[in-house]
C-alpha cells in the first residue's frame, strides 16, 4: 500500500490497495467490507500524521482484482 499525498488540498489523495479478491473489491464498491476499513483507516492514520490536511478531498482509491484461478486438472 503506497499512499501518495500532494500538499494542494485540492489535488487528489490516491490511495493503492494492490491485488485483492473479487468479492473484497465488490464489497468496496458497495461501500463495506475489510478494504473500505482498511482505506479509512488510512486516511485517519495521514490525517493524524498531518501528512494531508483535516478537510482533503477527493480521495482516489486503485484496487486490482485478481485473476480467477483456473482448475488446470479438468481443464
Amino acid at each position: 500500500m503506497a499512499p501518495v499525498a500532494e500538499e494542494q488540498s485540492t489535488t487528489p489523495l490516491v490511495v493503492d490497495l494492490g491485488k485483492r479478491r473479487r468479492k473484497l473489491v465488490r464489497q468496496l464498491l458497495d461501500g463495506q467490507g475489510k478494504l473500505m476499513d482498511e482505506v479509512n483507516q488510512t486516511i485517519q492514520e495521514l490525517k493524524t500524521a498531518g501528512t494531508i490536511p483535516a478537510a482533503a478531498q477527493p480521495v482516489i482509491v486503485v484496487v486490482r482484482q485478481k485473476r480467477k484461478a483456473r482448475n488446470w486438472m479438468f481443464a
